[in-house]
């Protein structure tokens, strides 16, 4: 019979993680992710306790938080949740909205630097104003040929998500530039 043992989006065992003078990034494989839009007429929910953010923002409540991705939608992260059913639980706590699952489309990224060090990568990686995303930012912008989301969680803390399929070009983007930067 064939070996059908599971494999986190680079293609390995284990989420794979590199470290880089003081900068982190981490392959998260635990994070589940879905997407959550209105019908027509219907209103905003509050699934899992969790206000959903406006255009360009990411808010949490826990281990659940969400991000803007259009006029009515949203995508819901879930920490820890990777392996569940988290889209049928997300939809019981948002009936009449559309929700469908994404984790298994989707790969993220987590980097972790001081304030200088995440702002200058950035710089490197995408066409933003670094100084201007914030913590409880979110947006959806070019990598090198993929689209990608950014989220910054904290002063610290940046997540990029990357489609599955991309999830080796995504992450060596951000290493490349990471390598770039000098962050002994």
């Amino acid at each position: 019979m064939t070996d059908l043992s599971p494999i986190s989006a680079l293609g390995h065992a284990v989420p794979q993680a590199v470290r880089i003078g003081t900068l982190t990034i981490t392959e998260n494989a635990g994070l589940a992710l879905a997407s959550l839009a209105l019908r027509q007429g219907g209103g905003a929910p509050q699934p899992f306790g969790l206000p959903l953010p406006g255009p360009g923002g990411w808010a949490n409540a826990g281990a659940t938080s969400a991000f803007w991705t259009g006029p009515g939608a949203w995508m819901i992260e879930a920490d820890g949740r990777a392996e569940d059913d988290f889209a049928s639980a997300l939809k019981a706590e948002a009936p009449g909205c559309s929700v469908a699952e994404q984790t298994d489309g989707w790969a993220v990224f987590e980097i972790a630097a001081s304030v200088a060090t995440l702002e200058a990568l950035l710089e490197k990686l995408v066409n933003i104003d670094a100084s201007r995303f914030v913590p409880g930012s979110a947006l959806r912008t070019g990598l090198e040929h993929m689209s990608v989301f950014l989220i910054r969680r904290t002063e610290g803390q940046l997540a990029l998500w990357a489609m599955r399929s991309a999830a080796g070009s995504a992450f060596h983007a951000i290493e490349a530039a990471a390598r770039r930067l000098d962050v002994a």
